[in-house]
C-alpha cells in the first residue's frame, strides 16, 4: 500500500484528491492545505475546496500559513511516515526539512510541459502566448522552483477559442490518472525520472491587473489570445465613453478593414466587429460593462447606442473595476 499525504488548495486539485482517496493501492494519510480565506464581495471566510472535500470524506486535514515554518505540523507529518508527498497547486514553497520527510519522494504535478513555463501561471501564459499545445508534468520536487527531474508528461492540444478556465478543467480531469501512474512507477521502481533540458526553460509569471488593458495597436490574434487567457483574472478590458468595459469573449475574423485600430467597424447580432493592427478585425461577443453583469455584446451595443466609427480606448477613467 502506497502511503500518501496530499498538499493542495484550489478546485483544480480536487479530482486528483478524489482519485487518491478511492484508489485501492493508495492509503491517503492526510491532506495539507492553506488557511481559510475571505472570498467574494462579502469577504466571507471560506475554506479551500481541498479542505471541503477532506472534511466531507473524513480525511485528516491540516491547514498552515507557511509549512516550512510550522514546526508542530512538520513533527506531525513525520509521525505519519508517508512514502510520498504529492503537491498540486499548493501555493507554498517546501523547505528541505519538509522534503526530507517522505520515505521515497515529493511528487509535484505542474500544469505545463516542463521545462517550459516553470512558475505560478503556466495555464494562462500558454494561451496568452498563442501556443497550440501544452500539457501536464509530474516531477520530483527540489528546492529550485519546478526544476526537479521529470517523471511523466501528457500533452494537451489548445484549440483556437479555448479559455484558461476550459484548459484548467481539462488539466483537472487528466491529472488524477497521471499522478497515480507516477506514484505506482516510483514505488515499484519501474519509472526512471529524467533531467530537465535547461535550454528549454521559461518562466510563467503571474498577471497583474494592468496586464488586462487591451492595446488595440496589437493584432486581432494577439488580442484574442489576451481575452481568452484572462477570463477569470485580471480580465481583458478597454474603455468606451469614459467607462471601463471588460471584454469576456471574442472570435477571430478573416475579413480586413481600413478602419483605425480600436475603431468599431459594425454592430450585428453576432457582436461588435472592431479593427486591430494592419486591418485585422476581431469580433467581440460577450462583455461586462462597468457595474453590470455578463451580457452579449450585441445587447450591450444596443443599450449603449454604440455606432460604427466609435473608438475603444480613447478615453480612460479613474475608476477601475
Amino acid at each position: 500500500m502506497i502511503k500518501v499525504i496530499f498538499m493542495a488548495t484550489p478546485d483544480i486539485a480536487v479530482k486528483s484528491l478524489d482519485e487518491l482517496h478511492k484508489n485501492k493501492d493508495i492509503e491517503l494519510l492526510a491532506v495539507v492545505t492553506q488557511p481559510d480565506r475571505p472570498k467574494g464581495r462579502g469577504n466571507k471566510i471560506t475554506p479551500p475546496p481541498v479542505k471541503e472535500f477532506a472534511i466531507n470524506h473524513n480525511i485528516k486535514c491540516f491547514q498552515t500559513e507557511k509549512i516550512s515554518k510550522d514546526n508542530e505540523l512538520i513533527k506531525e507529518l513525520k509521525t505519519l511516515e508517508p512514502d510520498f508527498f504529492v503537491t498540486f497547486a499548493f501555493g507554498q514553497i517546501l523547505s528541505q526539512q519538509v522534503l526530507d520527510i517522505p520515505k521515497i519522494a515529493t511528487v509535484n504535478l505542474h500544469a505545463s510541459l516542463l521545462p517550459k513555463y516553470r512558475g505560478a501561471n503556466p495555464i494562462q501564459r500558454c494561451i496568452y502566448n498563442g501556443d497550440i499545445k501544452t500539457g501536464i508534468t509530474t516531477m520530483l520536487t527540489v528546492l529550485e522552483l519546478d526544476a526537479g527531474d521529470i517523471c511523466e508528461t501528457q500533452e494537451i492540444n489548445i484549440s483556437e477559442n479555448m479559455t484558461n478556465i476550459e484548459l484548467e478543467n481539462i488539466i483537472s480531469e487528466k491529472s488524477p490518472k497521471l499522478i497515480c501512474s507516477t506514484l505506482n512507477g516510483l514505488y515499484t521502481n519501474t519509472l526512471k525520472p529524467k533531467k530537465q533540458d535547461i535550454n528549454g526553460v521559461s518562466i510563467a509569471q503571474k498577471f497583474i491587473k494592468h496586464d488586462g488593458l487591451i492595446n488595440w495597436n496589437n493584432s486581432a490574434k494577439s488580442i484574442h489570445n489576451q481575452v481568452r487567457a484572462m477570463v477569470d483574472f485580471p480580465c481583458a478590458y478597454t474603455y468606451l465613453n469614459g467607462k471601463m468595459i471588460k471584454i469576456m469573449e471574442t472570435r477571430l475574423l478573416s475579413v480586413k478593414s481600413n478602419f483605425s485600430e480600436g475603431e468599431i467597424v459594425c454592430v450585428s447580432k453576432e457582436g461588435i466587429q472592431t479593427a486591430c493592427k494592419d486591418g485585422s478585425c476581431i469580433l467581440i461577443t460577450k462583455v461586462k460593462p462597468e457595474s453590470k453583469g455578463l451580457m452579449n455584446a450585441y445587447d450591450y451595443a444596443n443599450g449603449a447606442k454604440i455606432k460604427p466609427n466609435t473608438k475603444f480606448g480613447e478615453q480612460q477613467c479613474s475608476k477601475e473595476v
